[in-house]
Formats: structure tokens, C-alpha cells, sequence
């Protein structure tokens, strides 16, 4: 079963259904149930057709709903105007289904969800980690939107800051979750950059550009997981990064700042060091201090933590650690590199085992796991060691 070529698939499938009149939230649970009908049956029976095959099974899902709703009659104008079979339409209409779920009726929180749920193909579970939210909290939240868009029809396109932070969260979630998303966030984002003239547009292509173009040296062969600092910088797509570079420019040419310019140009001053040693922190710092006065972000501040600690000194960014919730997602894998870094290897271990147990997917786990076998090893090599904690 090829769970890529499905996943690329729902938002076109969805599209047709709502096109052909379907209400959003009927049309996703007929798509849903066509997907769990292609799990069953195409490794026994592939089709010719995928997207067709898939279109068919999801209307006859959708009619088989209708007819046993009490608006029979409306709703059986629909069965009468079922198209003949045949093959599906070619248009891809992804980008038009992130603006449509964008709602005016729905908040941007609401519209997030439900978007990254229904087109983004995301888990509740992906959704609830990527929003820092319990996953219960965002299944209400998921259910809610689609009760608020029961029956109403997609035609008022929502904004674009909304769509933007949904194709951002996409993007996160394929760069560093379970799915791979990223390519798919950089393709409708060049769309997006092609017919909307907005400078966070640009700074959100550029910011995923120069984080992509990392992406070859981010995994070792064995799997495991390269922080930057040890990455081969060799293996950065050089012409990627040139590409994103002069998209930022021209979008900070404008004196326009946003968050995902901000963002951006902390990726380009990573992707301008040619060795982890020329890193300019202080200059990092400054535009994680950009960054929190545009988003007031608990992460953004996570972030700018390891920045401090880089920039002056270990003991410095334990400091501006110990400001935020230890609650925070990968705020015990920080507090683990910055006592290592501060000479504390016994409390270093122990952090970086919890943080592992913390981890929010295997390959992050692992690594973890393995640094904090690494400085335990080094501990049990060198009993003289400083222990603390």
C-alpha cells in the first residue's frame, strides 16, 4: 500500500466532492471512508485509476450518508446529478482547499485544525503536538470546526496569514514528524509566492527553503538523528540556500518584518556559516529577540535559550531557561546540552534520559538515548568527573 500516493491524493478527491455540492465536513468523512475502503482492497485489486477510484467510492460513501438524512429530497437532486464514470480531473486544487478551510466563520485556531486534518492529512495527534495543546483538547477543537461548517458552503476563501501558519505547521511536521509533508508545504508555498504579493509569503518560502536545504545531512546512515553542529555541511544544497537568501532579501527589502522573516534570517545566518564555529550567535540572538516581541512564543524563547548559551556562555542561557515552563516541549533536552556544555556531565545524563523518554517521535528518542550513553560512558571512563545533581 503506497501511503504516500494516498495521502497526496485526499485533497483532490476532497476538492471534487465539494465541487460536486458536498458539504465539507460530510464530504471528509466520505474521503476517510474511501481511503479505509483503498486500504482494504488495493493490495489484492490495485486500480487502474487511483484518484478515480477513489472519487467513485467516496461520492457512493457520501450519497449512501445523504439518503438517510432527513432532507431527503435535497439531497436526492444530488444522486440525480452523479456524473458518469470516468476519469478525474487533473486540477490540483490543494491550495484552494487550504484558503476555503481558512473560513471566515471559523477562528484561526479552528481553521488550523480542521485544515490540517482534512487536507494536510495529519493525525489529531500530530495536530495536538505541532499546537502544544493536550490531544483531547484539539480532538474538541476538530469536532467543533467541523460542526460550525456542517451544511455551509466553501465559498468565501479565509486569509492568508491563516493559511500561512497552517502550511508552516505542515512543513514542521514533515521536516521533523512522522510524515513527510515538507515537499508538499514548499510546492503549494511556491504557488501561493507566485500569485500573492505579501512579504511573509516570501519570508515563509524562504524560511523553508533554507531549512530543506539541510535535510540530506540531517540523518546519519544508520538513521540517527545529526544535530546541526555536527552536520556535513557539504551535503547543504547550496543552491537552495542561494535561492532562499535572495527571497529574503527582497522580502526584508520591503521593512515589512514579520515572523516568518524573522525566522528565516535565523536560518540564513546558520546556512552562512561555513564551519558550526563561525556561527554568528550574537546576531542570532538579536533576531530571536525580533522574534519574541513579534510572537511572544514560549518555543521562540526556548530557542533563544540555546542562542544565549552559545552567544555568552552556558551559564547565561541556563539563566534564560530557567524563566520559562519546564513543561515545554524539548525544554529538558536544552536544560541536558546546556549542563554538558556548563561541565556538569552527571546532570547532563540525566537530563538528556529524560528528555528521551519525553521525545515526541523514535528517531528524536534515539538520539537522545544515545547522548545521554555517551556522556555516561565518559563518566564511567573518567570516575574522577565532576558529579552534581
Amino acid at each position: 500500500m503506497d501511503e504516500v500516493l494516498l495521502r497526496s491524493l485526499t485533497p483532490g478527491v476532497l476538492a471534487v466532492l465539494v465541487r460536486r455540492g458536498a458539504d465539507f465536513a460530510a464530504a471528509e468523512d466520505a474521503v476517510q471512508d474511501a481511503l479505509v475502503e483503498a486500504v482494504r482492497a488495493w493490495p489484492s485489486d490495485p486500480p487502474h485509476d487511483a484518484k478515480g477510484w477513489l472519487v467513485t467510492v467516496a461520492w457512493r460513501r457520501f450519497l449512501d450518508a445523504t439518503r438517510a438524512d432527513a432532507s431527503r429530497r435535497r439531497r436526492e437532486d444530488l444522486v440525480d446529478q452523479e456524473p458518469p464514470p470516468g476519469p478525474a480531473p487533473g486540477v490540483d486544487d490543494t491550495l484552494r482547499l487550504y484558503f476555503l478551510c481558512a473560513h471566515p466563520s471559523l477562528t484561526p485556531s479552528s481553521a488550523v485544525a480542521l485544515t490540517l486534518r482534512a487536507v494536510g492529512g495529519l493525525t489529531t495527534r500530530q495536530i495536538a503536538r505541532a499546537c502544544l495543546v493536550p490531544e483531547a483538547t484539539m480532538a474538541q477543537r476538530i469536532s467543533r470546526a467541523k460542526r460550525t461548517v456542517s451544511g455551509v458552503r466553501f465559498d468565501r476563501p479565509g486569509d492568508v496569514a491563516t493559511v500561512l501558519r497552517v502550511l508552516y505547521l505542515v512543513f514542521n511536521e514533515g521536516y521533523s514528524g512522522d510524515v513527510d509533508l515538507a515537499a508538499e508545504a514548499i510546492r503549494l508555498t511556491r504557488q501561493l509566492a507566485a500569485g500573492v504579493d505579501h512579504p511573509e509569503v516570501a519570508g515563509l518560502l524562504a524560511l523553508m527553503l533554507l531549512h530543506h536545504a539541510r535535510r540530506a545531512a540531517r540523518t546519519a546512515a544508520d538513521g540517527g538523528l545529526v544535530p546541526l553542529a555536527e552536520q556535513d555541511r557539504g551535503r547543504w544544497d547550496k543552491a537552495m540556500i542561494s535561492e532562499g537568501v535572495v527571497v529574503l532579501q527582497a522580502a526584508l527589502a520591503r521593512d515589512r518584518l514579520g515572523e516568518f522573516q524573522a525566522q528565516a534570517a535565523i536560518a540564513a545566518l546558520h546556512a552562512d556559516a561555513p564551519v558550526a564555529e563561525e556561527t554568528d550567535w550574537p546576531q542570532i540572538v538579536e533576531w530571536y529577540d525580533e522574534l519574541a516581541r513579534l510572537t511572544d512564543s514560549p518555543v521562540v524563547r526556548l530557542n533563544r535559550a540555546v542562542a544565549v548559551g552559545e552567544a555568552d556562555g552556558p551559564r547565561a542561557g541556563l539563566a534564560a531557561l530557567a524563566a520559562l515552563d519546564a513543561s515545554l516541549p524539548r525544554h529538558t533536552a536544552v536544560a541536558a546540552y546546556l549542563h554538558e556544555r556548563d561541565g556538569d556531565p552527571v546532570t547532563a545524563a540525566r537530563l538528556y534520559a529524560e528528555a528521551a523518554r519525553k521525545a515526541p517521535n523514535l528517531a528524536e528518542r534515539d538520539h537522545l538515548t544515545r547522548q545521554a550513553a555517551r556522556i555516561n560512558a565518559r563518566i564511567n571512563a573518567r570516575p574522577n568527573a565532576r558529579r552534581s545533581g
